[in-house]
């Protein structure tokens, strides 16, 4: 079935003033806060209010008053898309929906009071904390390269500002120049994503820059969609790119910011551009709420709730659950799991068994699109996956001009389905 705004929500304005502290609650009603306004935390927050009718107060806490996605950010370094695209305001939850908007990093978990401190000062209780602070970086995960590095050495693995300025210095390169990438290490965002983007930039650099090179250190010896990605760049980008995996010395690398020098396996190259994703780990918020084991946040399948804490719930990348990939769709799909168990928990209303689905597509060229996805459910010990599906090598054109089609209009549905 062709995927379109009307089908992705049946299946499944006025911008906040900006409090440094947040509304006043209605007294007697029970409390949801959520942080982080992405695909988990916003259809968290929407869905709450939503199907609670007003039972809930439902606060939103989210540090950036424009939230622009990170999937499709890809396309926008690929020219297929516009900043502005990818790029959307929470004015439609606090107006249509009641949320609570606040504008405002949350720095402190209380779980024995049941608050969220705010930067600004101040804090906002709750009885139900939902957690979906996206990602952070492992310290010291790339040898030479730190946050201090960004501005020269972009990540661009958290949309907005660094997407634009990875975008900058790809279009700055001289003729014949190279870009590098260091790939992430599992498990991370968007497993497609580095090799997405790789597609993006060659297609940008064979338009402006055709005698450009790519170079890819991987400390994998695979990754999702990789025959996709490889018959791609073959067929549309012959001699531009070159994956060094883990067996030819992809995990054994240095970087040097100011020399603009990447060491692979001991051999130092000059680079014009290096993007740097790093090692992954959840969002500071939920270390510090002390619901981390490891780099992330281990969750029940049924409900999302935290293994250390009933009343704290963890969605999309900052989790760990099981088999689903750490995406914007799995973690809208987690979303509405948790969303209908919270309200259930809080106002008696009738929980259905959790059932999630995910799907990853990808760009490769302009109208060549690529997907793969599955069904999940929820079991005692994690989320198992049920059935996959994911493209083929040698398909036609016009399936992967419908594929990459069916992507835009999931695109359109679950941007609806977050911000309204």
């Amino acid at each position: 079935m062709k995927l379109n705004r009307r089908t992705f929500i049946g299946s499944a304005g006025v911008v906040a003033a900006g409090f440094s502290a947040p509304m006043v609650l209605a007294q007697g009603k029970p409390r949801v806060v959520v942080v982080g306004g992405g695909a988990g935390g916003a259809t968290a927050a929407r869905y709450v209010a939503k199907d609670s009718k007003g039972e809930i107060d439902v606060t939103l806490i989210e540090p950036s008053r424009t939230y622009y996605t990170c999937f499709f950010s890809n396309l926008y370094l690929g020219g297929f898309q516009e900043l502005s695209d990818i790029a959307h305001s929470y004015g439609t939850l606090a107006a249509e929906y009641g949320i609570n908007v606040v504008h405002d990093w949350a720095v402190g978990v209380d779980r024995d009071t049941k608050s969220v401190a705010l930067a600004g000062g101040g804090s906002v209780p709750y009885d139900k904390l939902i957690l979906s602070p996206g990602i952070d970086f492992v310290d010291g995960a790339v040898e030479g390269w730190d946050l201090s590095s960004q501005n020269k050495m972009p990540h661009a693995y958290k949309a907005g500002s660094q997407t634009e300025l990875l975008k900058a210095q790809i279009m700055a390169m001289p003729e014949g120049g190279t870009f590098a990438m260091v790939a992430p290490p599992n498990p991370y965002r968007c497993p497609p994503g580095p090799y997405e983007r790789v597609s993006m930039v060659a297609h940008v650099l064979k338009a402006n820059n055709p005698t450009a090179k790519i170079i890819v250190a991987d400390p994998k010896p695979k990754f999702s969609k990789m025959s996709l990605f490889q018959e791609g760049w073959s067929n549309h980008y012959e001699g531009m790119v070159d994956w060094i995996g883990e067996d030819f010395g992809g995990g054994s690398v240095s970087v040097n910011p100011e020399a603009m020098t990447v060491t692979i396996d001991g051999e130092e190259t000059n680079v014009d551009v290096c993007n740097v994703i790093p090692a992954m780990k959840a969002g500071r918020i939920a270390e510090i709420a002390g619901v981390t084991e490891g780099n992330w946040a281990p969750v029940n399948a049924a409900d999302m709730s935290s293994k250390a804490d009933p009343d704290i719930y963890v969605l999309g990348d900052s989790s760990q659950q099981g088999d689903m990939p750490k995406s914007g769709f799995s973690a809208n799909s987690q979303a509405k799991v948790c969303a209908n168990a919270v309200r259930g928990a809080l106002t008696g209303s009738k929980v259905f068994p959790a059932k999630f689905s995910n799907t990853c597509w990808s760009l490769i060229d302009a109208n060549d699109g690529v997907k793969v996805g599955a069904t999940y459910e929820a079991t005692p010990d994690k989320i198992a996956k049920v059935d996959g599906f994911i493209s083929q090598t040698g398909e036609n054109a016009d399936l992967r001009k419908a594929t990459y089609e069916e992507s835009l209009g999931w695109y359109a549905g679950i941007t609806s389905d977050m911000f309204g």
